[in-house]
């Protein structure tokens, strides 16, 4: 049987590797072993991280909500129970958007809340 020579395969997978950590300090960038630690050490941050930003954004949206409905006399839970009692289907991206950008829009909306409660 005939000799095989796998380094170039491996050399392949460490350089392809090396090249995802970039930029990171010291051995963590060069030397195989502790780079493929560091590297599934943040890719899990950064999975974590991808869901930690919904949650972030998702209450930006409400206090951003929360401000404009205050303006109007209103409290946040009473506005959100009065748009589906109403059946606004508007998600809290959209009305932070509202809230923030256009406020007469806004105002519009709280109206037919404020009308169906």
């Amino acid at each position: 049987m005939t000799r095989v020579k796998r380094g170039t395969v491996t050399k392949h997978r460490h350089k392809r590797l090396l090249k995802q950590t970039k930029g990171f300090w010291g051995q963590r960038k060069n030397v195989f072993k502790r780079a493929k630690q560091t590297l599934i050490r943040a890719m899990a941050f950064a999975f974590k991280g991808r869901k930690l930003r919904k949650r972030d954004f998702r209450s930006l949206f409400i206090v951003r909500i929360k401000a404009g409905v205050e303006q109007h006399g209103m409290k946040y839970n009473k506005f959100i129970h009065g748009m589906k009692k109403a059946n606004v289907v508007l998600n809290r991206k959209m009305l932070s958007q509202l809230a923030a950008c256009d406020p007469s829009a806004f105002s519009a909306v709280v109206a037919v809340v404020q009308k169906q409660a």
